[in-house]
């Protein structure tokens, strides 16, 4: 069983993601130490929106599946409003986050 996530990326991310063949998300930067997928689309498309496009000009939203049982380890959190839910993975996990993605990392919104 998977569980779907979603992504807000920018340029130089996704240029990466697509680096690896579509499958993995690169390593966190030092100022980086979590690694925060959210729960569903909207919000994805909102923190894209409201965020990142005002910021840098473009925003991407990546979708993705993760093994469910890799994912037990990290409790959903909700920062806000009812679509608001996100996972909070430290930045050392990723690797193994990465090695549980089932399929590929698909772009469902460009904002350029």
């Amino acid at each position: 069983m998977t569980t779907t996530l979603y992504r807000p990326v920018g340029e130089a991310e996704l240029l990466l993601i697509e680096q690896s063949g579509w499958k993995r998300f690169p390593p966190r930067l030092p100022e980086q130490p979590i690694f925060y997928p959210v729960m569903n689309e909207a919000y994805a498309v909102q923190i894209t929106t409201e965020w990142n496009v005002p910021a840098y000009g473009k925003g991407y939203v990546t979708r993705f599946a993760v093994d469910t049982d890799f994912l037990k380890a990290y409790p959903v959190q909700n920062v806000g409003g009812v679509i608001h839910d996100e996972l909070w993975i430290p930045a050392e996990d990723l690797e193994a986050m990465n090695n549980n993605i089932v399929g590929l990392i698909e772009v469902t919104h460009r904002y350029e």
